[in-house]
């Protein structure tokens, strides 16, 4: 079994969104998903509660239950346990992390959501985990350009020592039309770049869990 964490200090980052997205991502790919939501906001909870088809299971709990939870988890055979944690207390976080295979820190691009990654990033490091950061919300690209603000964020974030996934999600108003019905982008609709993120996305995540070589060695 595989753990992720996905993680901001800062709310209103899409926390929430990024980590329904891949738990439904890996679920439509035949994967046995839980989604662990310990925000007390419960935002993923809401989104999962909307779904109206067969998708992860979802379980509301707390940090200190996550240790139980995943042993249980992993004695069933769940394939992928995600879990959506609180902006803080930083504590929560870090209990999280520390079963995580794989920390997914979740910023938009600009000046105070890179800076508090920044000092995420330390508490990945400091905990020995593995981490990489995501960006959310950015602007669309204009004919293969990057808008500025996107090559600032990432040149600023060269520096926190964690690798930037090769893809992020943009600011697009499928994500939000989607997570309201509790359907990933690719379901609300398979054809739309929104769609194209997630599955990049995930295929980027698969590959830094070592999932594809896991299976290909078995």
């Amino acid at each position: 079994m595989k753990t992720i964490v996905v993680t901001s200090r800062k709310g209103g980052v899409g926390k929430t969104t990024v980590a329904v997205n891949l738990a439904l991502e890996a679920f439509a790919a035949g994967a046995r998903v839980i989604v662990a939501d310990i925000d007390p906001q419960r935002s993923a909870t809401d989104a999962l509660k909307a779904r109206t088809r067969p998708g992860p299971s979802l379980v509301e709990t707390s940090a200190g239950k996550l240790f139980q939870l995943h042993m249980a988890a992993s004695r069933e055979g769940v394939d992928l346990l995600v879990i959506d944690t609180p902006s803080t207390p930083d504590a929560e976080v870090a209990m999280a992390m520390n079963i995580a295979d794989l920390c997914v820190l979740v910023s938009r691009p600009n000046f105070l959501d890179v800076a508090s990654v920044v000092r995420s990033s330390e508490a990945v490091r400091r905990l020995g985990r593995t981490g990489v950061v995501v960006l959310n919300q950015a602007p669309p690209s204009r004919k293969g350009i990057e808008p500025p603000v996107v090559l600032r964020a990432v040149e600023a974030l060269r520096f926190c020592g964690l690798p930037l996934a090769g893809i992020g999600l943009r600011a697009r108003a499928v994500y939000q039309a989607a997570i309201a019905h509790g359907v990933s982008a690719g379901e609300w609709d398979s054809n739309s770049t929104a769609a194209r993120e997630v599955a990049g996305l995930w295929r980027d995540l698969e590959h830094r869990l070592g999932v594809e070589r896991a299976a290909e060695s078995a």
